[in-house]
């Protein structure tokens, strides 16, 4: 099963790989990490897709938050939340095909952020569905670089469940 995981951390040197590495080292693959600074300077928000069962990833959490740069640690996965990624893509636009591409842009909401004589790049947000329909239609076009952000995620409501369980 897949788990979005939301960590608040110190914003502090090191606590990106302090976190990846305990991970590794449980053997979990990361899917999908993201992390950025919050509302708080002293506090990023990580944000991490994993794969596992309930059970272990309870324990992974828990392990997770016995590290001293970590403030609190959710899986988000059963709450209402909604998750973004990023992409810039550079694909293949020679005059006789911009036309075309610029429609399946359009129709995306994506939005053009460089051109060339014989190349675009976009630039994409929303689901993880999204992204890979769009990386699809691009292929036989020919896609020249990709870049994606990982998945950021944040749960619906007026309230922060990372900071009521403090309160």
């Amino acid at each position: 099963m897949r788990h979005v995981l939301s960590a608040l951390v110190q914003n502090q040197p090191g606590v990106l790989s302090h976190v990846a590495g305990m991970l590794a080292s449980r053997g979990f693959n990361i899917d999908s990490l993201a992390v950025g600074e919050t509302e708080d300077p002293h506090l990023s928000r990580m944000t991490f897709v994993v794969t596992g069962d309930d059970a272990v990833l309870e324990q992974v959490r828990k392990q997770l938050e016995k590290i001293v740069t970590v403030v609190k640690v959710l899986d988000i996965s059963s709450e209402d939340y909604v998750e973004r990624d990023l992409m810039l893509i550079k694909v293949q636009a020679p005059p006789a095909k911009r036309f075309e591409i610029l429609q399946v842009v359009e129709m995306f909401r994506g939005r053009v952020v460089d051109i060339s004589l014989d190349s675009l790049m976009v630039e994409i947000s929303g689901r993880e569905g999204k992204i890979e329909a769009f990386i699809e239609l691009m292929r036989p076009y020919g896609i020249l670089e990709l870049a994606r952000t990982g998945r950021i995620a944040l749960v619906r409501g007026t309230r922060s469940r990372i900071h009521e369980e403090e309160d």
